[in-house]
């Protein structure tokens, strides 16, 4: 028996303890500083999660990520797991007054997640690489037999950082890890005398955690180089996509202004409107069924095809144009 053998290891390897890593994979990708807190979510339901368990016997993949993102530096990592009832419980020994005063549970002391991270696999099951044919027609049956059984395992994972706080997928990255399996099990040669003795497979849980290993390098080189998307108009305010229909008819985008004119027209029965934009660089005139009650307020607003959304009004700030604009 031995500790720290290197052919029991993956590239995931080594300890992390704080913002300090011990034996890392040197091919780690790193951050100078964290960019903020990270939960790890793996979700059970899915196929993929399914065949790790039964099919290849192996665990959960959140200890592996945990200790490649740590170790990275990028990410200080909260726990959302098992381990959060054993927090709660601790709480609740606090409440009933079982702890000692001086335990220092109190409410307000969990940090949020800033982000979560969600891992998925795609597995390619063993195959044979196609050698054994063009070897045998050279070489003969038994050379190209024994060439036949040479196999490959591949493993696809990918990681999604997806913001706690408005839910925008900030980051998606894929990784890969591929292991090849000499089972040379037969002679080769010109007789049958010659032998060739077999290869060890390495086990598939090792090609996965390589996989994760690329996907976690992919991740990071992607937030290092983030660079946030922007709509015009601001995120889910409808887009600027045109969908046909009765509530959205064209191009959308959205603006700030305030109303310094409302004029109700009798022969018509409208009311009209003027608009102006914050910036005060454009005007639009528009007209409603309705009496629109934010004159000289700051309001928000779309236009459709150019023109004003009278339904899409909402209240900014009260008494805008006195307080600025006079």
């Amino acid at each position: 028996m031995s500790t720290g053998a290197p052919e029991a290891k993956t590239t995931a390897t080594g300890s992390a303890g704080g913002s300090n890593a011990q034996n890392a994979n040197k091919g780690l990708e790193k951050c100078k500083s964290p960019l903020g807190t990270l939960a790890i979510y793996e979700d059970k339901s899915e196929p993929w999660y399914q065949q790790l368990r039964n099919d290849y016997r192996l665990p959960s993949t959140i200890p592996v990520i945990r200790l490649l993102a740590q170790q990275s530096n990028c990410f200080v990592i909260v726990e959302r797991g098992k381990a959060m009832k054993q927090m709660m419980a601790e709480r609740e020994l606090m409440k009933s007054g079982e702890l000692r005063g001086s335990s220092n549970f109190r409410k307000g002391q969990m940090v949020a997640a800033d982000y979560t991270m969600t891992p998925s696999i795609t597995f390619s099951p063993n195959n044979t690489g196609g050698v054994g044919g063009a070897i045998g027609a050279l070489f003969g049956s038994v050379v190209g037999g024994v060439a036949g059984s040479i196999k490959t395992s591949d493993a696809s994972t990918v990681l999604t950082l997806v913001d706690n706080r408005t839910g925008v997928q900030l980051a998606v990255a894929e990784g890969s890890a591929r292991n090849t399996d000499f089972n040379l099990l037969g002679g080769i040669g010109l007789s049958t005398t010659v032998g060739v003795g077999a290869y060890t497979k390495t086990p598939q849980g090792k090609v996965i955690v390589a996989a994760f290993t690329d996907s976690m390098n992919n991740i990071i080189k992607a937030v290092k180089a983030y660079k946030a998307q922007h709509v015009k108009g601001g995120l889910g305010n409808g887009g600027n996509l045109s969908v046909d229909g009765p509530d959205n008819t064209g191009l959308l985008q959205s603006y700030e202004g305030v109303i310094v004119k409302r004029v109700y027209d009798k022969p018509s029965g409208l009311w009209k409107y003027k608009i102006i934009t914050k910036d005060k660089k454009q005007s639009f005139d528009f007209t409603s069924k309705k009496k629109i009650m934010y004159k000289y307020d700051l309001i928000k607003f779309n236009l459709v095809d150019g023109k004003v959304d009278p339904d899409s009004l909402k209240l900014l700030e009260r008494r805008y144009y006195q307080k600025y604009w006079q």
